[in-house]
């Protein structure tokens, strides 16, 4: 099983839901981040006369557990949908899941995954 984390544009994350949709993977945890990267090197951004701090960028992490052989059509479903071409697209991470249960059956390892 592979654990894979994603930190995306906001902007990106409606695409890349119905991406992984296509993809087979239904169910995936996700949560709003903030986070300091080389995108934007100032602290502030004046528009219109207010002065905004931007040295916090906000992003989305996904946080998907899948079976070994689904890993890789995640994350190029990933790739494909949250790819700009710009700075501060974002990272991917893929690690390795020793095990997993679900609670309300008992199930073990795959069996407790919801992807097939």
């Amino acid at each position: 099983m592979k654990k894979i984390e994603a930190i995306i544009r906001t902007s990106k994350f409606e695409e890349v839901k119905d991406a992984l949709r296509q993809v087979g993977i239904d169910f995936f945890s996700y949560s709003d981040v903030t986070g300091v990267g080389n995108e934007i090197r100032k602290g502030e951004l004046s528009y219109r006369g207010t002065v905004y701090d931007t040295s916090y960028i906000p992003r989305q992490l996904l946080t998907i557990v899948v079976r070994d052989i689904n890993a890789k059509k995640t994350v190029d479903a990933i790739l494909k949908t949250a790819r700009t071409g710009v700075i501060g697209d974002g990272k991917i991470f893929v690690s390795s899941i020793e095990e997993s249960y679900r609670i309300r059956t008992g199930e073990e390892g795959d069996d407790s995954l919801y992807n097939k």
